[in-house]
C-alpha cells in the first residue's frame, strides 16, 4: 500500500489528504532575487565620488601659464579650453587633480599614494564611459582589472602603513571593499531558509514578549500570596513547635519588593493619567 492509499484510509469521510506538517509556503514568506551589481560599478567599487564636470572655459593643463593666451584673441584662446578638446584632455587634468590630493611633493608620480591616485582617475573615467556604452567589452575587461590592481595596492598599504591607507581613502573618496573570504552563490533555497529562521525568531520573541507581559502583570498578586502564604507557614511551625524554616529576613525581602513593585505601579499609574488629561 502506497503514502497516498494510507492517507485515505486515515481519513475515508473527508476525501482529501490530511496533511500534518506544515510547508514553507504557510508561512508566507516572500523571496526577491536581489538586484546583480556588475563589479565595475561604483557601489561595487568603492568609489564614492563620480567623474567632476569641469568648467568649459578652463584652459588645459600645458597652457595654463601661458603668458601669450592671457593677451590672446577669444577665438585664439577657445582652441585651448577643454570644451573645444578631445575628453582625455579633460581625464588627463583629473588625474593631475587627483595626484594633488595625495602627492608628497610637486614632481610625486610614482609613490604608491600617487599610483593609487591615477588608478583612481583613470576608473572614474572608464566608469563614466561604460555608463553611456555598457556593451564595450574590451573597456570591461580593462576596467575590472584596473580596480582588482587598485585593490592589491590598497591591501597592500593597509598592512604596512595603515595611517598612510586611511589618508588615501579619505582624501580620493574611497571605501576599501577585500575580496570575501568565503564565495557562496545566493540560492532561493538558501535564502528562503535564512528568511524561515528569521520568522521562527520573531514569533518566539513574540511569544517570549507576550508571556513576559503576562508574567509582570501577575507579579504583585503573586506576590501578595507568596507573603500570606510565608507568614502563615511561620505562624503554623511555631505554634506546632517544630523547626522554623520561615525566617523573618525572607518575609521582610517579599514585603519590601511587594511594597516598591505596588508603588511603581501606582506612579506608572498617575503619569499615565496626567498625560491623558493634558
Amino acid at each position: 500500500m502506497n503514502a497516498l492509499a494510507k492517507l485515505k484510509t486515515i481519513a475515508p469521510a473527508v476525501n482529501q489528504i490530511v496533511r500534518s506538517y506544515a510547508l514553507k509556503s504557510d508561512l508566507k514568506i516572500k523571496w526577491v532575487r536581489p538586484e546583480k551589481i556588475p563589479c565595475y560599478k561604483p557601489q561595487k567599487s568603492g568609489d564614492l565620488q563620480a567623474l567632476p564636470q569641469y568648467a568649459g572655459t578652463e584652459l588645459m593643463k600645458d597652457f595654463r601659464d601661458s603668458k601669450e593666451l592671457e593677451t590672446a584673441n577669444e577665438h585664439v584662446r577657445n582652441l585651448f579650453t577643454l570644451e573645444h578638446n578631445r575628453r582625455k584632455e579633460m581625464v588627463e587634468n583629473f588625474k593631475e587633480d587627483m595626484v594633488r590630493r595625495v602627492y608628497r611633493h610637486e614632481l610625486d608620480y610614482g609613490s604608491m599614494e600617487a599610483k593609487l591616485g591615477l588608478m583612481t582617475a583613470r576608473i572614474r573615467s572608464l566608469q563614466e564611459y561604460m555608463e553611456k556604452f555598457p556593451r564595450q567589452s574590451v573597456v570591461k575587461v580593462q576596467l575590472k582589472e584596473l580596480i582588482d590592481k587598485r585593490k592589491r595596492y590598497l591591501r597592500y598599504l593597509r598592512r604596512w602603513d595603515y595611517r598612510r591607507f586611511e589618508y588615501v581613502l579619505e582624501k580620493l573618496d574611497l571605501v576599501y571593499k577585500p575580496y570575501p573570504t568565503h564565495f557562496h552563490w545566493i540560492t532561493r533555497k538558501d535564502s528562503l531558509r535564512k528568511l524561515t529562521t528569521i520568522h521562527c525568531d520573531q514569533i518566539r520573541d513574540k511569544r517570549l514578549d507576550e508571556y513576559r507581559r503576562q508574567l509582570e502583570s501577575e507579579q504583585l498578586d503573586f506576590l501578595e500570596k507568596k507573603l500570606k502564604t510565608l507568614e502563615f507557614v511561620r505562624q503554623e511551625q511555631i505554634e506546632c513547635r517544630v523547626p522554623v524554616t520561615v525566617t523573618p529576613e525572607e518575609i521582610k525581602a517579599v514585603r519590601k519588593r511587594y511594597d516598591e513593585l505596588k508603588q511603581k505601579r501606582a506612579e506608572l499609574a498617575d503619569s499615565l493619567k496626567e498625560s491623558e488629561e493634558s
